[in-house]
């Protein structure tokens, strides 16, 4: 017990808390970005992003996300590889078709989720912070922000990006329908009454989610 987090089950149990503590980004996430579609001008977008990039308990956070999304793949692709070595037989399924679906397939949906990423904190986190790829505004009030509505309706009005968006947004759709029920089945919320309720509130969030984020570069892109 002393050395839980050397074994397998540790492993998973801290990629499972580093994945909820995601899904609970990625609503964060999902909200500010609504505002560009919801709102007339990039004004809210532009103050609610600003104060995520400058509040003291903001940044403190975003350190933990960036350490917990490192983790999620550590942990992941630590336990891809020892299930790859260890499965000299194919497991018996004991989930229904769908979950034994996006199970087999959470690797190459993280793949895609992960080079996404990658893409996506280049082309707005470095470019806007680092680089000066969006910018400034200044508002009645006297304060001056990264225009970085401006920034995203740019991008999601060139065809391939909307394109490479909605077919990244689709894997994480994929991924949650499953890791949001293995998340809390691996935290030990696994009962015959309570399981069923899980896979139906994940099956749920996983939609919400990725369409929430999906409808944002298609409708910027044919009405902004």
């Amino acid at each position: 017990m002393s050395n839980v987090f050397t074994f397998s089950i540790g492993r998973k149990l801290i990629m499972s808390l580093m994945g909820l503590f995601l899904c609970a980004f990625l609503l964060v996430h999902l909200g500010i970005n609504l505002l560009l579609i919801f709102c007339d001008t990039t004004e809210p977008f532009n103050i609610a992003a600003n104060f995520m990039a400058s509040n003291v308990v903001i940044k403190v956070f975003e350190i933990g996300l960036f350490g917990g999304i490192l983790l999620h793949i550590i942990y992941a692709v630590i336990l891809t590889i020892k299930n790859w070595f260890a499965r000299t037989v194919g497991y018996k399924v004991g989930n229904n078709q769908q979950t034994s679906f996006f199970s087999k397939y959470m690797v190459h949906t993280a793949s895609i989720i992960g080079i996404f990423l990658i893409l996506h904190l280049m082309d707005f986190y470095v470019k806007a912070k680092f680089l000066g790829g969006a910018t400034s505004v200044t508002y009645e009030d006297g304060k001056t922000f990264h225009d970085l509505g401006a920034l995203v309706i740019a991008r999601f009005h060139i065809g391939w990006v909307v394109m490479v968006y909605i077919v990244a947004l689709l894997g994480l759709g994929f991924h949650l329908i499953h890791g949001f029920q293995s998340a809390f089945q691996t935290i030990g919320l696994n009962h015959p009454v309570y399981t069923p309720i899980i896979k139906g509130l994940g099956l749920f969030y996983s939609v919400v989610v990725a369409a929430g984020f999906m409808a944002i570069p298609i409708v910027v892109y044919f009405f902004k």
